[in-house]
């Protein structure tokens, strides 16, 4: 959508003042001409002080609309400006704000409801990272319950991959040596069986390690994980990585998980598309919010079109949306990314605003 140019309220309001007042002061020169019986062009152009009375009612009729509508001007401006800046904190998630008296007329009554609005909003993303909390726990419980049946699983895999191949390599390395002796020949061709069965068995190992591979804080602060999944992606992948983590302790666990989840999503997509060589992460805590900012400089892409709807992004969208926060995705091709993530502090649900 088209955004119209903005203009002054505070030079529109001496606009109309000051054309109020011109066409006061005609009317009363018609009306006073017509009272008196004077023609109107002899009271216009009677002088006073040397002046023609027309020029010097003029000039002191736009200098009295001029002054009364810079000073009415300048106090709405001041006072709009107030609910601008209000809404813009609330636009990137600062609902602890709330807006100043702004006096009793309709503005005062818009900055009310803002507040009663801001209030609502602060309630309900305390409810949601409550609920947030409580998944977390939750999980934490089907976690334990899952553990039995994991634990089976693998036995089956590795009875019936690697357990059974292991086996085929020790019989077929027995073989080896009997067989050596009677036709020295086939030896090589059986020690390429043995290699590739090994191999195989590597790789199932690798595979049944991938799936171990914790995906959570467990147990963890969310300083600590973040810091060790940053250092061990550092070791394993040729990118420079800095990075300044705040202690956020205190926080709902749920808004833990979700936040170490996005910063693991967010490596993932730098590792699987950016390219990049520079990567920069910042997790900061102000007495209100909770930054988290993601960049790097790789080939980046354009937002608008079909990859910015990619899982990854979609999900750290998801999952920002659930624990009450705003993300803002920053990327242009060649330009690399950046991932803005802001999350309301919010220590417990208040009353609701009556």
């Amino acid at each position: 959508m088209k955004r119209r140019k903005l203009v002054n309220v505070q030079w529109r309001v001496i606009q109309y003042t000051v054309g109020a007042a011109v066409l006061a002061a005609a009317v009363a020169l018609v009306v006073a001409g017509y009272m008196e019986n004077v023609e109107l062009g002899r009271l216009l152009f009677h002088r006073v002080w040397g002046i023609p009375s027309g020029a010097f009612l003029l000039v002191v009729v736009l200098a009295v609309g001029a002054a009364f509508g810079y000073v009415f001007g300048k106090s709405l401006k001041k006072r709009l400006e107030e609910l601008v800046a209000a809404i813009l904190r609330f636009e990137r998630g600062n609902y602890a704000y709330r807006v100043p008296d702004l006096g009793d007329d309709e503005i005062g009554q818009a900055a009310l409801h803002l507040n009663a609005m801001a209030e609502h909003i602060e309630n309900q993303v305390a409810s949601l990272q409550k609920l947030s909390s409580e998944k977390a726990k939750w999980n934490e419980e089907l976690k334990h319950a899952a553990i039995a049946e994991e634990r089976q699983r693998l036995a089956r895999e590795l009875h019936d991959a690697v357990s059974q191949q292991l086996f085929a390599i020790s019989m077929l390395s027995s073989a080896v040596r009997e067989t050596h002796r009677v036709d020295p020949e086939a030896t090589p061709k059986q020690l390429a069986i043995i290699e590739e069965m090994a191999g195989h068995a590597q790789n199932e190992m690798r595979a049944l390690l991938l799936h171990l591979r914790p995906a959570r804080l467990d147990g963890k602060g969310l300083k600590q994980g973040v810091e060790e999944l940053l250092a061990e992606f550092q070791a394993k992948q040729p990118i420079n990585i800095k990075w300044k983590i705040d202690d956020v302790a205190g926080m709902p666990k749920g808004v833990e998980d979700h936040l170490f989840r996005i910063v693991q999503e967010g490596l993932s997509n730098v590792l699987r598309h950016s390219k990049a060589k520079t990567l920069n992460v910042r997790l900061i805590r102000s007495e209100k919010q909770i930054h988290l900012k993601i960049t790097d400089d790789g080939i980046g892409f354009d937002v608008k079109a079909q990859k910015a709807s990619s899982y990854g992004l979609k999900s750290i969208r998801e999952r920002v949306s659930e624990i009450g926060g705003v993300v803002e995705i920053f990327s242009m091709p060649g330009k690399g990314t950046e991932i803005d993530v802001k999350v309301p502090v919010i220590k417990e649900a208040k009353e609701p605003h009556d």
